[in-house]
């Protein structure tokens, strides 16, 4: 694909991103990107494998989901009115296409820890899901006191050279072109850092739909090209968890550090997570990551 296409897509990414709870014309979209309407829907289907108004339906209801999950007092019908539905109704049947649950049932369920519902047992006694979810949470708290340093920072602007990423598997492509385009400049210094934005959670977001930002941390102004972007980590409060990890506890050691941010009463701001790395895992010898993960609060 076009590097070019690509850069101005993740444009019009970024920009869908920050617009959420505004009008998204196709002509107004059109013009961020510098296309013709016809062609970005063509371009914008080939790069993200969605067409835009699906992604922006998507993307919408995904926000409210996370709303709905962090948020238990949010009137669903100003959530459906702020998000561009037209009705309640509509709102409901859009979201139950992508969760299977109207909006008033997902927010009183659980968080998906594992999907924690009313099922019932042969015998008609609930069977275990809320003590599990219970167990689950206590073993993952547990978890961030023995293998995390967890800390409130207050981060300082950053600015990151970035190539965006879509789906589960295949971020280290990204990495790799990023070095590639780095080290000739002069980039990737002894002390630089390498950094992964999450524009997405697994939660409410199927895999191969997550999307993610490959970053370089930069310590002076840079000229881009082709598919590298240039972005910011605005300054603000932060919960900082160390770690030193292997690949296959990413997961759990984010889902914890979530949990350990809801029990001592922090509450998420509207910006993204982040992760910042500290060593090349595969230079290794047991392949541990030295990484600090960040959830921006209010």
């Amino acid at each position: 694909m076009n590097e070019d296409y690509i850069k101005r897509i993740n444009a019009i990414l970024l920009y869908i991103d920050e617009n959420l709870d505004s009008e998204l014309s196709l002509e107004t979209i059109a013009k961020i990107g510098f296309y013709s309407p016809f062609h970005l829907h063509r371009i914008f289907k080939a790069i993200t494998n969605e067409t835009l108004n699906a992604y922006i339906t998507r993307k919408r209801i995904e926000k409210t989901a996370s709303t709905l999950l962090h948020q238990k007092t949010v009137s669903i019908t100003e959530l459906s009115l702020q998000y561009g539905f037209n009705s309640n109704s509509s709102f409901t049947r859009t979201f139950k296409k992508f969760y299977g649950l109207s909006p008033s049932e997902f927010k009183k369920s659980k968080p998906k820890l594992s999907k924690i519902s009313q099922v019932e047992s042969k015998n008609g006694q609930e069977n275990g899901l809320f003590e599990e979810y219970i167990c689950n949470s206590i073993n993952l708290i547990n978890w961030i006191k023995m293998n995390a340093k967890v800390e409130i920072k207050e981060m300082p602007k950053l600015d990151l050279a970035y190539i965006t990423h879509i789906g589960h598997i295949g971020l280290e492509n990204a990495y790799a072109k990023l070095v590639q385009w780095a080290i000739p400049k002069g980039l990737l210094k002894e002390d630089s850092k390498m950094a992964t934005i999450y524009y997405d959670s697994y939660k409410i977001t199927e895999p191969d739909k997550v999307r993610r930002s490959a970053c370089l941390i930069l310590d002076e102004k840079t000229e881009i090209e082709g598919e590298i972007g240039l972005t910011t980590i605005e300054k603000g409060k932060c919960i900082v968890g160390h770690f030193e990890i292997g690949l296959d506890e990413f997961e759990k050691s984010w889902t914890g550090l979530f949990i350990w941010m809801n029990e001592n009463g922090y509450k998420k701001a509207d910006r993204n997570p982040f992760e910042i790395y500290h060593n090349n895992f595969n230079e290794h010898p047991e392949k541990i990551a030295i990484v600090d993960f960040y959830i921006p609060i209010e």
